[in-house]
């Protein structure tokens, strides 16, 4: 009973959101609350509550702070550089806009923390997408799938999970893995460049202000036109600024070329004596205004070395991470805004995603509670176990990778490392399998496990990218196990599974 309503509540879930018919944190919390009293457990949801709340109040504290203290380091012009060296390497090419931003996430995802990856990454990104144009949710995709195959890392989190629910050293676990995982992150560039082509065609190619076309695509870009649902088709002429077609009147939720929901599109740059900050004005955004007054150019050193040291302090773990955090934003805000009115307005400039990001963050541990307190996922997992055949015994480690796919999407990394992955080992133990294949194959699903409803980073990624969580999961979920397969082939051609 508990194993069919668990999976119920979680298909139910899914659905509404996709579908739109609930905001997710009213989902997060209302489907679970309904679920929990068809168990026969409704007097307990307080419990539940308050014990999920507990488990997740820290990765709470830890959002809030990060995003103000990387919105801090946005507004003072930490990241401007950042910008404008990937919009000279992207020259307004949809196809390297998209491959870029796989880059980019792959990078920062070396600190092992997906929120600081997805804040990093939109805010470098988010004005080139918004002014090509270019569907936001390929920009998510893209970034949360790249971070997924990062996420293996040994300080990522998963690989000490494994290393520890099954008795074994990280790096005998890891670095066998690295060819397979290597294969996996050039899959994702592949991907990001057919998307991009893709995106090409949707959009064409722009010059901005003071760049020459990509030469590939100077002998092409009269037959690309800036066609989205609804709008008519533009030409895009060699030189000129072109169009990138509107999809305002779709939003996040129209339809694509790429089979993705398509970004509204700003007004497209033109040849004409503009700058980067009059077209960032007409996007709504202003993080490559060279002029806004938050801006503090003298100060650029302090805040470049403050955060490359709690990044360092991260990853040695000094301290834990929310209050490494909290201790950085307010140094940060203290050096860089010394007067009380200057602190308030940047406190109140960045009370939006910090709300939203919070919010849903404990909405979330109403979700994992209830999962949790009623024995919904431990019922869950012992009935996929159970469902293997018994000749699959000696194939364990190639069950245990296509099953973390969805028990890593399905529940927390914690659970499924924990409470799953000893009776998957034990399993293969009995065939002969070593826990260590069966470790390495647990590895796979991490792709897919970043785009997870469980996962708090996603709804740091979708809140900044202002994407609808739905749009995102419906568009990144395919891409997300394609490549968490590609790594388990690639595993098992190498003889590493």
């Amino acid at each position: 009973m508990l194993t069919f309503l668990g999976f119920a509540m979680i298909a139910t879930f899914l659905v509404l959101i996709m579908m739109k018919k609930m905001s997710p944190i009213a989902a997060l919390v209302l489907i679970p609350a309904l679920f929990c009293v068809f168990a026969g457990k409704g007097a307990h949801l307080g419990d539940y509550v308050i014990e999920g709340v507990g488990k997740l109040a820290p990765t709470a504290a830890m959002l809030m702070f990060a995003i103000v203290y990387f919105g801090l380091m946005i507004d003072v012009g930490l990241f401007d550089p950042i910008v404008r060296g990937i919009l000279r390497f992207c020259k307004a090419d949809p196809v390297r806009v998209v491959v870029g931003t796989a880059v980019l996430a792959a990078i920062v995802s070396l600190d092992g923390d997906g929120s600081t990856t997805f804040m990093i990454t939109v805010s470098a990104m988010y004005p080139l997408y918004k002014r090509l144009g270019l569907s936001l949710v390929v920009m998510t995709g893209v970034a949360a799938t790249a971070n997924g195959v990062m996420n293996t890392l040994p300080w990522g989190g998963p690989t000490a999970r494994a290393a520890t629910a099954l008795k074994l050293d990280a790096a005998d676990i890891f670095v066998p893995m690295i060819p397979a995982l290597a294969v996996g992150l050039l899959f994702v560039f592949a991907l990001a460049y057919v998307l991009g082509l893709r995106e090409r065609r949707r959009v064409g190619v722009l010059a901005l202000p003071g760049q020459k076309m990509p030469e590939d695509v100077e002998d092409v870009e009269e037959d690309l036109v800036g066609a989205t649902a609804g709008s008519a088709d533009q030409s895009v002429s060699a030189g000129s600024a072109g169009s990138a077609g509107s999809a305002g009147s779709a939003g996040s939720a129209g339809s694509t070329g790429s089979g993705a929901p398509a970004a509204p599109s700003p007004a497209a740059p033109s040849t004409s004596a503009s700058t980067p900050a009059d077209d960032a004005a007409e996007d709504g955004f202003q993080g490559l205004d060279p002029q806004r007054p938050t801006l503090r150019p003298r100060l650029y050193w302090f805040n470049a070395g403050l955060t490359v040291a709690l990044l360092a302090a991260m990853i040695m773990e000094l301290l834990p991470i929310p209050v490494l955090f909290l201790l950085g934003a307010a140094l940060a805000l203290t050096v860089n805004f010394p007067h009380m009115p200057d602190q308030k307005a940047r406190i109140a400039a960045h009370a939006d995603n910090v709300l939203n990001v919070a919010g849903m963050v404990f909405a979330a541990a109403v979700f994992t509670g209830v999962l949790t307190g009623t024995g919904m996922v431990k019922h869950m997992a012992d009935w996929l176990v159970g469902a293997i055949p018994e000749g699959m015994g000696p194939h364990m480690a190639l069950v245990t990778g296509l099953l973390s796919l969805p028990l890593t999407y399905f529940m927390s990394n914690d659970g499924f490392y924990f409470g799953v992955l000893p009776v998957l080992a034990e399993a293969g133990a009995a065939h002969g399998v070593s826990p260590l294949e069966i470790a390495r194959a647990s590895l796979v699903g991490q792709a897919l496990h970043m785009s997870s409803p469980l996962v708090p980073a996603v709804y740091v990624l979708v809140g900044m990218a202002k994407v609808e969580f739905g749009d995102h999961t419906r568009f990144t979920v395919k891409w997300a196990a394609l490549t968490s397969l590609v790594v388990l082939a690639a595993g098992m051609l190498f003889g590493i599974i």
